[in-house]
């Protein structure tokens, strides 16, 4: 019974029987789940897709440097959707200045890649001349390939005979307007 009575007093207060060197294993409890650690990864290329999901939490909450770190690591490791979200980033001068030639170029890789976002965006930026040289005909053969991926908005677009009014709100033929 007193050796029941000490072992339960030991575990109940958390006293180790005899004291172990824990830093011979390493982290024994790392830092998972923060964004602290999901920067880390990006930094260090370690990613996965929790990493890459957390740069759309990160810029929507008006965090955009870290957002393009994140997807910056991403886009490079292949994940089509961080590269389209750097092509967003760059187009509306997140994290980043205002530069619709790389915005294009993010686009191009995910569309290449076969993402249906990419295609889309990317045979926008090439009927609008955004970014790249217009080719309203190259830009079409995109967004029917984004549309038969089965994207609804390529598949409005198509059906509306690839007015860009259907897909752009007024408010931004500004910004697409021809420079020269």
């Amino acid at each position: 019974m007193k050796a029941f009575l000490i072992i339960s007093c030991v575990l109940l207060t958390g006293m180790p029987l005899a004291a172990e060197d824990l830093a011979q294993y390493g982290t024994t409890n790392p830092d998972e789940m923060t964004l602290g650690r999901v920067l880390e990864n990006a930094e260090t290329g370690k990613v996965d897709m929790t990493t890459c999901a957390s740069g759309y939490m990160l810029t929507k909450s008006g965090r955009h440097s870290p957002a393009r770190t994140v997807f910056e690591a991403c886009a490079k490791a292949g994940y089509t959707a961080a590269m389209t979200w750097m092509s967003y980033m760059d187009t509306n001068s997140f994290g980043g200045d205002y530069d619709p030639d790389r915005a294009a170029e993010w686009d191009r890789q995910a569309a290449e890649a076969g993402d249906p976002v990419g295609k889309f965006n990317y045979g926008i930026d090439l009927m609008r001349g955004h970014g790249v040289s217009m080719d309203a005909e190259q830009g079409r053969k995109w967004v029917d390939q984004a549309a038969k991926d089965g994207l609804k908005i390529a598949q409005r677009l198509v059906s509306a005979d690839y007015d860009l009014d259907e897909i752009t709100p007024d408010a931004d033929n500004w910004r697409y307007a021809p420079m020269f």
